[in-house]
């Protein structure tokens, strides 16, 4: 997958502000349940939100969303407070549901 750009990221964030979390991270961090649901969330909105419900320190966060990151295939694109905003773009252009600027063959629509 390729990464992110500066400007993607932006315009991702802004369209996470309505958004609610889809999943929640308790305090048995990233287990194969969790990796499940983040990996479903992502297939059907390719955007989503996950709290981080036990897990307060900054470190600790980072930490598991990088992990969420690498089992889940998908890029961390913001952690504000307790929530990560997570996007990882349908291989299908068919299904794409979220529009990147300035990407060829970016087909799909706003969300």
């Amino acid at each position: 997958m390729e990464r992110l750009k500066g400007f993607e990221r932006a315009h991702l964030r802004g369209l996470a502000h309505r958004l609610k979390p889809v999943v929640q991270v308790g305090r048995n961090g990233v287990t194969e349940a969790l990796v499940g649901a983040v990996v479903r969330a992502l297939e059907s909105h390719e955007l989503i939100k996950v709290k981080f419900v036990d897990f307060k320190e900054k470190e600790e966060k980072q930490a598991v969303a990088r992990a969420l990151e690498e089992e889940a295939r998908c890029e961390l694109v913001g952690m504000i407070g307790h929530t990560g905003l997570f996007f990882r773009r349908n291989p299908d252009p068919e299904k794409r549901r979220v529009h990147l600027p300035g990407r060829a063959g970016a087909d799909g629509g706003d969300r």
